[in-house]
């Protein structure tokens, strides 16, 4: 299990746009249609990687909370299908109905919105306020497979609450580690 950690883009960074196919409707979205009212949380998963597996259902439930407060979840996986078939957008449109995602999950099949965010794991998380500028990138929390911490998505819920609150984030902020995105 590789263990690569997120580059860390600049706080104040403006959201890079995109237009994607979301693999459960089959259509495609740009970010400023999916976008939060308060925010938007942008989250790069993939359907094979066992530090997302681990985390699922913690993003599912974060989403379930967060989302009815105005702000947007929104996946991507942009991972290399031809060497990866487990992250094919037929399947990821399987995975996102098994772990009852209530949020997009998107395909980045050129790997160009990766690049754009500076993703380099899975998961890798962005969050960003209501004018698209990033308040947090970093970990979900301290838990990852095989370290016997359970997933409460800590850092990310204090980020989100912190944002909603019109609060300061702590600006130190803690890397999140994962698989390396399968590049091209």
């Amino acid at each position: 299990m590789a263990r690569t950690p997120s580059k860390m883009l600049p706080l104040g960074t403006i959201a890079p746009n995109f237009n994607l196919p979301d693999t459960v409707t089959d259509k495609m979205v740009s970010l400023d249609q999916i976008k939060g009212e308060k925010g938007s949380l942008i989250m790069f998963i993939c359907n094979h990687c066992p530090f997302v597996k681990h985390v699922n259902s913690t993003i599912t439930q974060l989403a379930s909370t967060y989302q009815s407060k105005g702000i947007a979840f929104i996946a991507i996986s942009s991972n290399d299908v031809v060497n990866y078939p487990q992250d094919a957008p037929e399947l990821m449109k399987q995975t996102a109905l098994q772990e009852s995602y209530s949020f997009p999950y998107l395909f980045d099949e050129s790997q160009e919105v990766a690049k754009a965010y500076e993703a380099a794991c899975t998961p890798d998380f962005y969050l960003f306020d209501n004018t698209l500028r990033l308040v947090y990138r970093g970990q979900l929390d301290d838990s990852r497979p095989e370290n016997g911490i359970p997933s409460t998505g800590l850092d990310l819920n204090n980020a989100m609450e912190a944002l909603l609150n019109n609060k300061p984030i702590n600006p130190v902020q803690k890397p999140s580690i994962g698989c390396n995105i399968k590049w091209i």
